[in-house]
């Protein structure tokens, strides 16, 4: 009524009535929402109504946050590998070793993606191998000082048996990445890792495995960093070019004297009198240009 207006107080008619409400998320960084075994990162908006001589009615609304991570950079674009080996021993006897060796593209991925594992697995045990990957996500929780891992498999996929002195060979053998919640990596109180596990099945004996770090994003690949992957990808096995350093200051070139004769630069200036196809191609007077200043030195080194 009008004796309460003074004190910000509005009489609302029966009926319905509807207010917008605008919020703006704080422009810190936001972890990804999460629902893990131990603990969960959500977000929501909370509206209440109070009224006299009643109880507030109140109610929730649940929104998603997304941390964005983009693959294309070059930390996530950089490939992965690894190699190991292992020999088995049974009592007094032992046998030849199990090798393995894998690679992947680069590090980042998005859901939907399929992974290409190139792996070499070289069987020379007196046993019978199977070669597998698989994906695994790692939940950290971390509370009152202590902190609880939970392991979970995403995907997997297995080779062909190997027998004793066989090889297989991966030549891109895909894995496809499921729906999974992204990677959560900035968190004080959750991480999210992810990892490829390519492993050879041992029976009777631990299992020989390698272990690729994975990180989920939300930014999928851009056409040009998948050529920059390929590329980076083809020549990563070599290199040692880049422990070369470049001298602190670089030389200066020879001198125009050792380049240029003498008889070279008088020969030029003298008048030409045939007329070849390249002459006759050219207006008269720019080919004499040409021909005058195509000897003369350059500028002095101090200079430039």
């Amino acid at each position: 009524d009008d004796d309460n207006s003074e004190e910000g107080l509005h009489t609302i008619h029966s009926g319905r009535h509807e207010y917008a409400f605008s919020f703006e998320l704080p422009q810190t960084p936001l972890a990804t929402s999460f629902e893990g075994r131990h603990g969960s990162v959500r977000y929501w908006v909370k509206a209440e109504l109070h009224r006299p001589w009643f109880l507030p009615v109140k109610l929730k609304k649940e929104f998603t946050v997304f941390e964005h991570i983009d693959i294309n950079t070059p930390s996530l674009l950089s490939p992965q590998a690894g190699t190991k080996e292992k020999t088995l021993c049974c009592w007094f006897c032992t046998s030849g070793p199990i090798s393995l060796s894998a690679k992947i593209e680069r590090k980042g991925y998005t859901p939907g993606e399929s992974i290409q594992i190139f792996a070499e697995i070289e069987n020379c045990s007196s046993r019978v191998v199977v070669p597998k990957a698989a994906i695994y996500q790692t939940q950290a929780f971390y509370a009152k000082g202590k902190m609880k891992e939970v392991k979970q498999l995403v995907a997997n996929l297995r080779g062909e048996s190997l027998s004793s002195g066989k090889t297989e060979t991966w030549n891109g053998k895909q894995l496809k990445i499921p729906p999974v919640s992204p990677s959560i990596l900035d968190c004080s109180i959750i991480r999210v890792e992810y990892s490829l596990m390519v492993y050879v099945d041992i029976p009777g004996a631990m299992d020989l495995f390698l272990n690729l770090p994975l990180v989920i994003g939300t930014i999928p690949l851009h056409p040009f960093g998948s050529r920059t992957s390929s590329v980076s990808s083809q020549c990563s096995m070599n290199m040692n070019w880049l422990s070369l350093t470049l001298p602190e200051r670089p030389e200066a070139p020879p001198s125009y004297a050792e380049v240029v004769t003498e008889e070279q630069r008088q020969s030029s200036l003298a008048p030409i009198g045939a007329c070849d196809d390249f002459e006759r191609a050219l207006p008269g007077p720019l080919f004499a240009y040409i021909q005058e200043f195509r000897f003369l030195p350059p500028p002095l080194y101090s200079e430039v």
